[in-house]
């Protein structure tokens, strides 16, 4: 941490500026950051050059991420010159062992971690003060604040619920237990007291996030804990039932992310198929052929993901899946390629992400022999794209003649003159999108975090065209 003295507290509230990049998990610490500093009295700005310091929170996990980082603390140096790093680039080393934020910005005022909310707080006091007498119960909270929870940085209809930290995983390809730790759920009664609030304060849909949703309670050893003075396993099925309820009483959503395909996962799928939940697995595979899985350390192999999703079907066939995989990974054959895309068209994965492999400073798979030229990474990946975008479209025109439920993000004129939304099968900012057309009744208006009826009237890339009912 930088030992320059502390400037004197401005007469004016002290202001703060701040990006926030990568996961929604790094969002969740960006919004309680945001929280602290409001409760005490700083201001936000959304002008590098308005703001007395600047907050950047990185990602660290592949080589585009850092860069954005590195590009984004520079370009908040360049504009601010006084700027404090938190976030997962914070914790990355350099090849000689130096903190790599340190050595390539060495102008900043300090650099922690993730998930260092306190450690954050302490380096703004040191370099700008907060206010001695900030009077906080009579300070009116920031627009973006939901009562109880806090700030939030998503639009107000929507809210991404942390409900662990960290990752019991080592993944040879992945970094992020040494950047985020191993698993720490939250107390089950925390949970659902934050997601109670959230829903109260109007929040229309909850997305479950953390580095293995499945996991949830495993360091707890499943233990009972409290929620409205009833005893609540700390464990994700329950965990996802009393969501449930609780978004029912409020017309909510509730959809899970990162959820690894344990045997146990079996046991949500009933409540997709009541409706109790969203029927949507965001379930990150990585890839299919047991090989490279076991290369990988992943658990469970491509066969056995197979028949779990064809069982997950036949108990809920609305049921959509996301996942990500990874293309080009060492030692991965042509076969092994060929067996990964089979796997999609088979598995019939409805939005697909892929990565080209690529090292990442301190991952074990730096150390595996076959790799391949990035020219052969790259083109499997284009590959793989091919296959899965086919594969995603053809679902989506299944949809063209349906009446589905749609979660307004955007409303032009009341929507009078249109709008965006998604239905159950789409996250925001990773999914498709329904464009709305103008409904054909003058009389139908809706805003943004409402829900509508509309008929599915033809498919357009990757998005849907609606119609309000």
């Amino acid at each position: 941490m930088n030992e320059s003295a502390p400037v004197a507290a401005p007469t004016r509230p002290p202001t703060i500026g701040f990006v926030s990049l990568g996961c929604p998990k790094a969002l969740t610490d960006a919004e309680l950051i945001l929280t602290r500093l409001s409760a005490e009295g700083y201001r936000t700005s959304k002008r590098y050059e308005d703001a007395d310091l600047v907050i950047v929170n990185t990602c660290g996990f592949i080589d585009e991420a850092v860069q954005e980082s590195l590009d984004a603390i520079g370009e908040a140096l360049s504009a601010n010159g006084r700027v404090i790093v938190t976030g997962c680039l914070g914790a990355r080393q350099d090849g000689q062992g130096a903190n790599l934020v340190r050595n390539l910005h060495p102008a900043v005022l300090a650099v922690t971690g993730p998930h260092a909310t306190d450690e954050v707080l302490q380096a703004v006091h040191q370099h700008l003060p907060k206010p001695h007498d900030p009077f906080v119960d009579l300070v009116p909270p920031p627009s973006n604040a939901i009562e109880g929870v806090g700030v939030k940085l998503t639009p107000r209809h929507y809210a991404y619920l942390k409900i662990s930290e960290g990752c019991n995983h080592r993944c040879t390809f992945c970094i992020i237990p040494s950047l985020r730790g191993d698993l720490v759920s939250r107390p089950i009664g925390d949970v659902l007291t934050e997601a109670q609030r959230l829903l109260q304060g109007g929040v229309k849909e909850l997305l479950i996030v953390s580095q293995d949703t499945s996991a949830y309670g495993v360091d707890l050893k499943y233990r009972t804990g409290f929620w409205n003075g009833r005893p609540v396993r700390t464990r994700l099925l329950e965990l996802v039932r009393e969501l449930g309820l609780l978004a029912r009483e409020h017309g909510a959503w509730v959809r899970l992310h990162y959820v690894y395909p344990y045997p146990h996962v079996d046991e949500i799928i009933p409540l997709m198929a009541e409706g109790l939940v969203l029927p949507y697995l965001d379930v990150p595979f990585q890839h299919s052929h047991p090989d490279v899985l076991r290369a990988m350390k992943r658990p469970a192999s491509g066969e056995a993901n197979l028949e779990r999703i064809r069982t997950w079907r036949s108990i809920c066939p609305e049921l959509v899946i996301r996942s990500t995989f990874i293309a080009g990974f060492p030692g991965e054959t042509e076969a092994a390629f060929e067996h990964l895309l089979d796997f999609v068209r088979e598995a019939q994965i409805d939005r697909a992400g892929c990565f080209a492999y690529s090292p990442v400073q301190g991952a074990a798979a730096n150390e595996l022999p076959g790799a391949l030229p990035d020219e052969v990474r790259q083109q499997r990946r284009a590959r793989f794209m091919a296959v899965a975008e086919a594969v995603a479209i053809e679902r989506l025109q299944r949809r063209i003649g349906a009446t589905m439920q749609v979660l307004v993000d955007q409303a032009v004129s009341l929507g009078k003159k249109g709008g965006v939304g998604r239905t159950y099968a789409d996250a925001p900012e990773i999914d498709g999108t329904v464009r709305l057309l103008p409904p054909a009744k003058i009389s139908k208006t809706y805003r943004t975090g409402d829900f509508v009826r509309a008929r599915i009237v033809a498919v357009d890339g990757h998005d849907l065209i609606g119609e309000p009912c």
